[in-house]
């Protein structure tokens, strides 16, 4: 009843997971479990966790890229600690040990990052910022052009 189910996909589910996260399609992920296609989809109908393993794959990156995307493109504040090994000495002066101790604690900027601000708004508000303009944009731009070069005619006869 549950055919390569139990011995193919059950124990790997949380390599699927992995392998959905690396991006490999169903197609893929079905290949390196040794079964079809077309299985992998029935398995999907019959199996939530199978359907969950994908679904946490593709999904938890997806979230974790955007926000990581997002962080860089805003810029962002973190602390970084230095520590220095030091040594343990006893009371005629001799090393017995060594610990780490701080020695300095920094916050440090990391300024917004304009090529993730551009690539953020150029597939979020593609109306606002694509970089080829439309066919209106164009013709509000010949527009432009004619009146500004009328305009400069005006001004040199003027």
């Amino acid at each position: 009843m549950h055919g390569k189910y139990k011995t193919h996909v059950e124990p790997k589910l949380f390599l699927i997971e992995c392998w959905a996260r690396d991006g490999l399609t169903d197609e893929q992920i079905a290949k390196n479990l040794g079964i079809g296609y077309s299985t992998i989809n029935l398995y999907k109908t019959q199996y939530v966790e199978l359907v969950e393993a994908l679904k946490k794959g593709k999904e938890v990156i997806d979230f974790e890229i955007e926000n990581a995307l997002v962080k860089r493109a805003l810029g962002y504040k973190y602390t970084e600690t230095t520590k220095e090994t030091v040594a343990d000495r006893d009371a005629q002066g001799n090393i017995i040990g060594s610990h780490l101790e701080v020695t300095k604690t920094v916050t440090k900027e990391v300024a917004p990052d304009v090529t993730a601000q551009i690539y953020w708004l150029k597939n979020r508000k593609p109306g606002q910022w694509r970089d080829r303009p439309t066919e209106e944009d164009r013709e509000a731009l010949n527009k432009l052009d004619g009146i500004l070069s009328g305009i400069g005619r005006m001004m040199k006869n003027d």
